[in-house]
């Protein structure tokens, strides 16, 4: 099994370098370049989102649509990338979301994990195969090298729902499909770009195989799309969030972007639990169509599953532009209920750890 991962490998080591390196994460204001940016609304407690009904507590774009299947982001034309964004970050802690994958070539589901110094750690599904889906991470946004991704078997992602979590401690990184792990990564094996930083929660559908994209993303994505064969649509029927840490406020004490130098508001930052033992063993390359390209280390393509992610440019915070109206959030005071529900001072819950 594992000799032929790697030989999957060699041959996927070119597919993840076919995006225009305009397709980049992004990030309203990055602690690691600014010492001015908000600090960043903590979750601080555990909660159970119910998605046949619109919540509050995700900023929308792209027009997510609600039924009694929960929310789906459906891509119907081109340019559609419908997304949900958490209006809160959590510091360590388990997410696991009640997914259904979009179905055609070229479309690209995805459940990602991100923060504002573009520490990322990721899920996301090509609609031309029902039965993989690809793990991820990046740290600070770094794409210098293209050996984090990791395909998994997932017959009938497309079909039913199906649980998907990652849990994110100071010691490691688990990724599970219906309770069974089949991916840790540890600081040691992260190439110093462990994902350490406050984290948002961000969920949506794309198309990468619009055949507006370039030639290397429409590649990786397994396209073209062909529209007149949908629309398609991911659906996410609930989500539970658990932030290990607790507090209002999530700031970071320095431009180190350790998560050592976190610090928590009316809180404290609690590292996570007990490390998963016996891993299995993955491959760290993601896999996809072979196609010819011959990656070089003066490259300046990067892998493209960030795509809905990038927001015009006039809404990004510049290093000579201190201004934030952009920038997501709580509003002053106001926390989050049990149901994810956004609620006033005067009806805030009892923050608790979380251990």
């Amino acid at each position: 099994m594992r000799s032929s991962l790697r030989a999957i490998a060699a041959l996927a080591s070119a597919a993840f370098l076919v995006a225009p390196a305009a397709a980049q994460t992004y990030s309203n204001c990055n602690p690691t370049q600014r010492s001015d940016c908000p600090p960043d609304s903590a979750l601080g407690r555990t909660v159970n989102i119910d998605f046949t009904s619109q919540s509050d507590s995700f900023t929308p774009q792209g027009s997510p649509t609600y039924d009694s299947n929960g929310v789906s982001f459906t891509v119907a034309k081109s340019g559609d990338s419908p997304q949900l964004t958490s209006k809160w970050y959590i510091m360590f802690g388990k997410v696991s979301v009640q997914l259904k994958a979009a179905p055609g070539a070229g479309i690209v589901s995805s459940f990602v994990m991100q923060s504002d110094t573009l520490d990322e750690i990721d899920w996301e599904w090509l609609g031309a195969d029902p039965n993989q889906v690809q793990s991820n991470y990046f740290g600070k946004g770094q794409t210098t090298t293209y050996n984090r991704g990791a395909f998994h078997a997932d017959p009938g992602s497309q079909s039913g729902f199906k649980t998907y979590t990652i849990e994110w401690t100071s010691t490691q990184i688990v990724w599970q499909i219906d309770g069974v792990t089949v991916r840790t990564l540890e600081p040691a094996n992260a190439d110093n770009q462990y994902p350490q930083t406050p984290m948002q929660v961000k969920l949506g559908a794309w198309s990468g195989g619009d055949p507006a994209n370039a030639p290397g993303t429409i590649e990786w994505a397994r396209g073209p799309t062909d529209y007149s064969k949908g629309p398609f649509s991911m659906q996410v029927k609930s989500l539970l969030v658990q932030d290990y840490s607790t507090g209002t406020q999530y700031v970071y004490g320095d431009q180190t972007g350790t998560w050592q130098s976190i610090k928590s508001v009316g809180g404290q930052i609690n590292q996570g639990g007990t490390p998963v033992n016996d891993a299995p063993a993955v491959t760290a390359t993601a896999t996809g169509q072979p196609i010819p390209f011959t990656p070089t280390e003066t490259s300046t393509y990067t892998r493209p599953s960030v795509y809905p992610w990038v927001p015009e440019s006039s809404t990004l915070v510049s290093a000579s532009t201190p201004t934030f109206a952009n920038y997501p959030g709580l509003p002053s005071g106001w926390t989050v209920s049990e149901s994810g529900k956004v609620v006033p001072p005067s009806s805030a819950p009892v923050s608790k750890a979380f251990l």
